[in-house]
């Protein structure tokens, strides 16, 4: 079986932003396409010759036909091993724990995470290194620049693989491993969890609900919780992965999982809601009448974490994206542990994790993770609240007030203008950095441009997002997402501390009206984008 090589030129745009490269499906469908980037991918890892690679996505669409590309060219490379999910499934944390439990060298994931997918939606491929995680700026920006010098790619003309029941077989010189997607994630969640007392939980009749919004988290939560904890059968929603996600928006808020959360705030709802994303790597975590911002469950796990098997030993440290709320860093005080604030994207986690400086890392937009893999993970978050309401015997509700009781409360929100002109955004942004410069209205204390030096490599990330300080200790923070894939999404980031003593118990929107209009005289944003209220609202 011989490798062939086909010419190709480059494709403009191919720039993995913070979670890959996205793009229309149609696009990644074009002849060629796909190609260019694996073949760019593998190039600048310095090839993948006698290497081990873990491959699998979302089960999206175009996510099969994709692996079968990815799987002939790696081994028309020289792949020694392709580790393949089961019909080409695996979420993003159960690959990147095969990853580092089978020494491979990397790994391809196909996803693009919360987005919707179908052939007029969207499509995704990243590159995770060996120590599991998105690989780093410098891997990134190697394979942005092989791309736009391309000349061809190295494929075998061969029929795909039967990816369908767990077994090994080869594909040239290349061994190809397909395995089931779920056993060595679920066995890892035993080794970090008390089954037992999750268990007791859920049979001493506390209801749980988690939506899996057709995705690829279905046959794990459905393993997991139904089968290994007992919970009983139709605990999971929607646990059947769908090409198009049942023609829905698999972002686990409370936009897109409405119906959950319609059900767990009815008088007769579910003790205990979660939802979880398109590949399995974020979450939403809901109680009875009480939603759970993502800053504030990262909070509440770092303060709680003792109580569960895997982090009895105490925590190194905790991690947070810039634009997620300081509610973390209060918990990180008292426990006289390290806090850092890290730009947007899990990559930027991975050195701290591996440094053993962090052990809890989170993101407001939804992810949540430890140093068990070098991924957000979602399903890993509700066991981990699970745990902790086991142990505590206090419902959601209860744990949330406790805990403003004892740190405060920090109001946040975040509110998207999705699909915005890109002149019209970029414009926004720099008008905003440049009122930096000069002298600041009353009110605001500072406003800068958030830039990150990695506390272990020294590595420098500059114009992560734009921070403006308010006297009143408020704060609000504006970026333009790296997920999207048209014209430019503008995430704007509202938080507003309130003491123990203080009034804990308001509306969120409420509580941040003042923040919103401060954020408004001051970028005319609503006018300029010709909004007249964000898109999303969480």
């Amino acid at each position: 079986m011989t490798a062939v090589t086909h010419a190709v030129t480059p494709f403009e745009g191919q720039k993995p932003g913070t979670s890959g490269l996205r793009k229309k499906t149609r696009v990644f469908m074009q002849p060629g396409y796909l190609e260019a980037f694996v073949q760019s991918t593998f190039d600048a890892i310095g090839g993948v010759a006698d290497k081990v690679l873990v491959i699998g996505g979302d089960g999206r669409y175009f996510n099969a036909e994709a692996i079968q590309t990815i799987l002939r060219m790696a081994a028309a490379n020289g792949a020694k091993r392709a580790i393949v999910g089961q019909n080409g499934l695996l979420s993003t944390p159960a690959a990147s724990n095969l990853i580092r439990a089978r020494g491979a060298d990397g790994g391809l994931i196909l996803s693009a995470s919360h987005n919707p997918g179908g052939i007029d939606e969207d499509f995704g491929l990243k590159y995770n290194t060996a120590n599991g995680g998105p690989a780093p700026e410098a891997v990134t920006e190697a394979i942005f620049a092989r791309t736009q010098t391309i000349t061809g790619y190295r494929t075998l003309e061969t029929a795909d693989l039967d990816l369908s029941e767990p077994c090994t077989t080869e594909l040239g010189e290349t061994v190809v491993e397909i395995v089931d997607p779920v056993t060595d994630y679920a066995a890892l969640m035993e080794t970090l969890f008390d089954f037992g007392a999750i268990r007791d939980l859920l049979a001493g009749g506390f209801a749980v609900k988690f939506d899996a919004m057709h995705a690829v988290t279905g046959p794990y939560a459905t393993e997991i919780l139904e089968r290994r904890l007992g919970a009983p059968e139709g605990t999971v929603l929607n646990g059947t992965p769908s090409v198009d996600f049942g023609k829905g928006h698999p972002d686990p808020n409370p936009i897109w999982a409405k119906p959950l959360v319609d059900m767990v705030m009815a008088e007769d709802g579910p003790d205990f809601a979660a939802a979880s994303d398109g590949d399995g790597d974020r979450n939403m975590i809901l109680g009875k009448g009480v939603y759970v911002t993502p800053s504030d469950s990262l909070a509440v796990l770092a303060a709680n974490a003792h109580l569960v098997p895997g982090y009895a030993r105490g925590l190194a440290g905790v991690a947070r994206s810039m634009p997620t709320s300081r509610a973390a860093d209060r918990v990180a005080q008292k426990l006289g542990i390290e806090a850092f604030e890290t730009p947007t994207g899990w990559k930027f986690f991975g050195n701290l994790l591996d440094a053993g400086r962090a052990t809890l890392c989170g993101e407001e937009s939804a992810g949540t993770g430890s140093d068990h893999v070098r991924e957000k993970d979602g399903l890993w978050a509700v066991l981990l609240w699970l745990n902790i309401l086991a142990a505590r015997k206090m419902s959601v509700k209860e744990i949330m007030l406790d805990h403003w009781q004892t740190y405060g409360r920090d109001y946040y929100s975040r509110h998207d203008y999705e699909a915005v002109d890109t002149e019209i955004a970029n414009a926004l942004m720099a008008d905003l950095k440049d009122r930096s410069a000069h002298p600041l209205p009353e009110g605001i204390e500072d406003i800068d441009s958030f830039s990150y030096t990695d506390p272990v490599d020294g590595s420098v990330s500059h114009n992560q997002g734009m921070r403006v300080f308010f006297a009143d200790g408020a704060r609000a923070v504006l970026r333009l997402s790296g997920t999207g894939t048209q014209g430019a999404t503008i995430r704007v980031y509202l938080e507003r501390y309130v003491a123990p003593s203080g009034a804990l118990k308001e509306d969120t929107q409420v509580a941040l009206a003042p923040l919103v209009q401060a954020v408004e005289d001051l970028t005319r944003l609503k006018a300029r984008t010709g909004r007249a209220a964000p898109d999303v609202m969480t």
